[in-house]
């Protein structure tokens, strides 16, 4: 851990903070901290920073209740700017919005960004907003048996790739199964309502608390 005195802040005595989720990866926002809004971030683990436009303190959430709650704060390598991890009570945007950057000014026509909070929205769509000749949509209409059927299924599919690849240097087949269950699985939770922060929120939990196996004895 590096000490605040060791961060380089600027002539104004601030330093950028990138603000990203800690769940979806996703950068809310970039704010400023001064040593001060730094301190009191670190003390009550919330987001605190400096307001160039009012000359202030500013505690994120203390008026619209959008509290950010402080994972982790991190400095790069030159020790001038900093990545805050949070996980966020609400939008952080003053506009109402999840995140401060929404306003695409160039994407490639080549390559693609992938994440599972964009193929969730996507199932979710398909469900809210059924596409003629969707197989999501088609999974939907057939609802929750025909999904489970399908989980069930595609959980047999992995055991079997995986059995037969066990030796093997090319794990292609295992890969391409668990892609078709961890897709089948989204799918399920849509239809149940689970979110992807449901199960972050449960593997963080088991990742924090050591749990140990106790041996029985043998008489």
């Amino acid at each position: 851990m590096i000490k605040i005195e060791e961060l380089k802040f600027d002539e104004k005595g601030l330093i950028p903070a990138i603000v990203v989720d800690a769940v979806t990866k996703r950068v809310l926002t970039l704010a400023y901290m001064n040593e001060e809004s730094l301190r009191i971030s670190m003390e009550k683990g919330l987001t605190c920073f400096w307001s160039r436009s009012r000359q202030e303190l500013w505690l994120k959430g203390e008026t619209s209740g959008n509290y950010q709650h402080i994972v982790s704060i991190t400095a790069d390598c030159d020790r001038d700017a900093l990545v805050v991890v949070v996980e966020p009570d609400g939008p952080a945007c003053h506009l109402g919005t999840t995140s401060c950057f929404e306003y695409p000014v160039w994407e490639s026509d080549e390559l693609h960004e992938f994440s599972y909070e964009g193929l969730m929205e996507l199932i979710k769509g398909r469900k809210t907003d059924p596409k003629e000749g969707s197989y999501t949509t088609y999974l939907f209409k057939k609802g929750l048996d025909k999904i489970l059927k399908k989980v069930g299924e595609e959980s047999t599919e992995v055991i079997i790739a995986a059995k037969s690849e066990a030796d093997a240097d090319d794990k292609a087949e295992t890969v391409y199964e668990i892609a078709d269950l961890a897709y089948h699985v989204m799918v399920l939770m849509t239809e149940a309502g689970i979110s992807l922060e449901d199960i972050h929120r449960e593997l963080a939990k088991r990742h924090v608390i050591d749990k140990k196996v106790k041996q029985e004895k043998m008489v």
